[in-house]
């Protein structure tokens, strides 16, 4: 049983959502052509990714940047200007069942192909950075809201994060499996794949809109590793990001012993990859082997749920007030 997963790595169309729903359906159609299962969007792909500060200085969130001593830093003045910008950018936040999203539901069922489709969604307070994946029926299995939103940015800090991670079975013409998901810097958090692998993901799928570059490209191929799932995700390509869209197996050893996890990884230019992950191999792989929640320890581990944040650690938000995760 393989499954090809389409890394869709696009630069967006600013935020002219008539424009990035007609190259995402470009980019899935091809996709399918290209025999692809499941068709994965770069992060919040309605929008683009675009914030409503400007960039100064060639730093996106330049107004709001991250103090040299994040713990001694004095509220910033904001403008009615720039409180009237992030008015605007939370309005362009859709519903669940929006066009936008019906659109894909349609291609989905009319394609055969499962979409991971990413948009700024529509929420009480606040939208949310979300993701929701279309099963090859065109049916929405799960929508999954960003739990680790930039906060210190002042754009995912007017947003409402989500609460919880997210599996479900998909369904596709060569067999079922159990995916999760997780949005960019969610990866960077060990707790977001563990969770997942716990609820019993075997691939993660990952919207991505930043960076990629060997400390992350790293960091994300140990998630693979440590948890014995398939991790793909789709980053924007340049200019929007640096591209570097990739896939790792969890397979780390076979009868030759070790063996490089990397499945693919893409350049900075726009460009649809394919995953291909064999589910046989990664479930015997699973059945035989000593990471995942095999021999964990969690009595041991209940500093991990601690609310208390010590220095060095101690940070403020976006209005140089002490940063309170509880709230957030």
């Amino acid at each position: 049983m393989k499954i090809t997963i389409a890394l869709l790595q696009m630069a967006a169309s600013g935020n002219d959502q008539a424009a990035n729903l007609a190259k995402g359906e470009e980019f899935c159609r091809r996709a399918r052509g290209m025999g692809a299962d499941i068709a994965l969007f770069p992060e919040m792909w309605n929008i683009g990714y675009t914030s409503f500060v400007p960039d100064t200085n060639g730093m996106e969130d330049n107004i709001w940047k991250a103090p040299v001593l994040w713990s001694q830093a004095s509220q910033p003045t904001a403008s009615p200007d720039l409180e009237q910008a992030r008015i605007r950018w939370q309005a362009q936040a859709i519903k669940r069942d929006a066009s936008f999203v019906q659109h894909f539901q349609a291609l989905a069922r009319e394609l055969q192909m499962a979409i991971l489709l990413t948009y700024l969604e529509q929420w009480p307070a606040a939208p949310r950075n979300s993701v929701s994946l279309i099963d090859r029926r065109g049916e929405l299995l799960m929508t999954y809201a960003k739990v680790h939103t930039c906060d210190f940015a002042a754009m995912e800090a007017a947003c409402t994060p989500g609460e919880d991670f997210s599996v479900c079975t998909l369904e596709t013409e060569h067999g079922s499996l159990q995916v999760g998901t997780m949005i960019c810097y969610d990866r960077e958090f060990p707790e977001s794949a563990r969770i997942l692998m716990l609820k019993g993901a075997e691939v993660i799928l990952v919207p991505n809109a930043c960076e990629m570059e060997a400390n992350r490209l790293g960091q994300l191929r140990a998630r693979a590793y440590e948890n014995m799932v398939g991790i793909a995700l789709a980053n924007s390509a340049a200019p929007d990001a640096n591209g570097h869209s990739v896939a790792y197996d969890p397979i780390g050893f076979d009868e030759n012993g070790s063996r490089n996890t990397l499945v693919i990884e893409a350049g900075g230019s726009e460009g649809i990859y394919l995953a291909t992950f064999d589910l046989n191999m990664l479930r015997v792989y699973r059945e035989r082997e000593t990471w995942g929640n095999a021999f964990r320890k969690p009595q041991c581990y209940d500093l991990l749920t601690s609310l208390t944040v010590e220095p060095p650690f101690v940070r403020v938000n976006i209005h140089g007030e002490r940063y309170d995760h509880i709230r957030r």
